[in-house]
């Protein structure tokens, strides 16, 4: 993401997992942010851009932003698995980065979005996250896990990936808001400022 970007390797259950870590200059962290990326087999990895755009909010918000590669991904070992893995990947990821005593965030774009709902269900009550950050879900072949009630949910309302109609008929039965944004699509071409400052500006826990 930047010249500080540190680019590191973790223990996995399918060998190692390759990390991008972004930490807030002159400060300690508040917290930390685990980050993940949208489906490999359509070509994400974690330097997709709206994952980036994320890890650059919550690095603005003082918590130290983590990336990393699913399995088959990049330096990551192992091959994809449909979901299945990848959660577990996930799990290691926040069990590796999380900072004892201090919030941990949780979000993800698209199958990035999908796996960190999974990921957040299967932490232990006294882990939970401090809240979860969900963009362009995908919510159309596979339903994410039920959500926190203060989960934030940002969707353009042109997805041409994942129709809008989709993360609407999930989010439903949650009496989950969505925040849409007008005349936007998949991978926010264009609008990716808009996106961080709207991450900023929507995150509580942690905040300064």
């Amino acid at each position: 993401m930047n010249a500080q970007t540190e680019r590191t390797l973790v223990a996995g259950p399918a060998g190692t997992i390759e990390c991008a870590v972004d930490t807030p200059v002159g400060a300690e962290p508040a917290g930390v942010a685990v980050i993940a990326h949208p489906h490999p087999l359509q070509g994400g990895t974690l330097d997709n851009k709206v994952a980036q755009t994320l890890a650059r909010a919550f690095v603005q918000r003082g918590f130290r932003s983590v990336r990393f590669n699913f399995r088959g991904v990049g330096a990551t070992q192992g091959t994809h698995d449909e979901g299945r893995g990848e959660i577990e990947d996930m799990l290691a990821v926040i069990a590796h980065w999380r900072l004892p005593g201090q919030p941990l965030a949780l979000a993800g774009f698209s199958f990035g979005a999908y796996v960190t709902t999974w990921a957040a269900a299967r932490l232990p009550e006294a882990e939970r996250a401090a809240g979860l950050v969900l963009v362009g879900p995908s919510t159309l072949r596979a339903p994410p896990a039920p959500v926190p009630a203060d989960t934030i949910v940002i969707h353009g309302e042109a997805d041409e990936v994942v129709p809008l109609s989709a993360t609407l008929d999930w989010a439903r039965p949650q009496n989950l808001p969505i925040v849409v944004l007008p005349g936007v699509g998949h991978f926010f071409h264009g609008r990716l400022p808009q996106l961080r400052d709207l991450v900023v500006r929507l995150w509580r826990a942690g905040s300064a």
